[in-house]
């Protein structure tokens, strides 16, 4: 049979992926001063032992204002360099490849983790560092109504900022990371840039959508020259943030991004404001049609993302050529093992070499001398239906 386009591998610059299915980068928010943990460690790891072929570490903040908990990770400083350097490594050993998110909150910065209301936080002992943990955005805009008026950033603040992401892309380097992903969306610092809601300056960095533009490409232009050139770089975008940044913008920029050395633009959607949402309603594969514009009209490879749940479903978008990637974040919470599912249920990989031998072995001697059993994940009459 025809391998499916889900199991094909697909090659950017000198990275060679084992498959197309990427875990999303998802904030666990459980870093302590910015340094991971043993939570981030099997994070990693159970997805790439289930057989993904690129997993992404959650955002990473590239100085210490964009941090958007207290439980963010980071890498604005050398000493992160070493424990990233074990997850990055751990992972690979696993059998698939490492990227890392890399962000600023920008104005949604210093609030309570999700689960603890999500509220702007006050000083306490638990922050030692308060007044370092400070609010900056394009303008001094809230994010909403609960939340503190940032600081506009200064003109003269600006390069130095773009400097943090080339220095935090040195140290993604020197942790061993394959790809890096510039995160662009979901109303975060570079979002905020690009969004007439959040950005009213009257500087060359603000107005004009070249003006709005210009703050992500200078970030691009200075990670792309701190990461070497075997290696990819992904941008992630809200390609409709249903405040005001829409499709035709995103490959505006997308094609500007392209000539700068990204090579793949991560398709999502919204974060901008409170309640607003992209024009897609939100369903199965909601933000796919994203990917499939920007990959038509800008002449570029993308990932797709939302809500990207069976693995049937998961080759057709690859099949209608609306992506070259897909990548899944909540149902591989539910099902880490997803990737090694999709191949069962698409008829491949009888011998699970997707994952490491000590799961393969035994699911092997169980498929082969257990004549009959069905697999949790699929239904009661053995249907291999995604």
């Amino acid at each position: 049979m025809t391998t499916p386009l889900l199991f094909t591998p697909l090659t950017l610059r000198d990275l060679r992926l084992k498959n197309r299915v990427v875990v999303a980068p998802m904030h666990q928010y459980a870093a302590v001063k910015g340094f991971p943990t043993d939570w981030h460690l099997m994070n990693a790891g159970r997805y790439a032992a289930g057989g993904a072929g690129l997993f992404f570490v959650e955002s990473t903040k590239v100085e210490r204002r964009g941090c958007g908990t207290v439980g963010d990770l980071g890498l604005w400083d050398d000493a992160f360099v070493a424990p990233l350097r074990r997850i990055a490594e751990f992972t690979q050993a696993c059998g698939a490849a490492v990227g890392i998110q890399l962000g600023h909150s920008g104005r949604k910065a210093r609030t309570a983790r999700p689960w603890e209301g999500g509220k702007p936080l006050s000083p306490s002992a638990e922050i030692d560092d308060w007044a370092d943990w400070e609010l900056v955005a394009p303008s001094a805009i809230p994010a909403d109504a609960r939340a503190p008026v940032p600081r506009a950033l200064e003109k003269h603040e600006i390069r130095p900022l773009v400097e943090a992401w080339g220095l935090a892309v040195a140290r993604a380097d020197a942790a061993g990371f394959d790809v890096v992903e510039l995160h662009g969306a979901h109303g975060f610092l570079i979002h905020q840039f690009l969004s007439p809601v959040a950005n009213q300056r009257t500087d060359e960095y603000g107005g004009s959508l070249a003006n709005r533009m210009r703050f992500a490409i200078e970030v691009t232009e200075c990670a792309r020259a701190h990461w070497p050139a075997h290696k990819p770089l992904f941008m992630r975008l809200s390609v409709d943030d249903g405040a005001g940044w829409d499709p035709a913008s995103s490959v505006a920029l997308a094609k500007v991004l392209k000539t700068q050395g990204v090579d793949v633009i991560d398709c999502s959607g919204g974060g901008m404001l409170p309640g607003a949402l992209p024009s897609a309603p939100v369903g199965y594969g909601y933000q796919v049609p994203y990917a499939d514009q920007l990959r038509r009209e800008a002449d570029i490879k993308t990932l797709a993302v939302g809500l990207i749940v069976h693995a049937e479903q998961a080759e057709h978008i690859l099949q209608q050529g609306q992506a070259d990637l897909v990548a899944l974040a909540r149902e591989m919470l539910y099902n880490p093992n997803w990737t090694m599912d999709a191949a069962q249920k698409l008829g491949l990989d009888p011998e699970f070499n997707l994952v490491p031998p000590a799961m393969a072995y035994w699911l092997e001697r169980r498929r082969a001398t257990a004549t009959g059993v069905v697999p949790s994940t699929f239904d009661g009459a053995g249907s291999r239906q995604g």
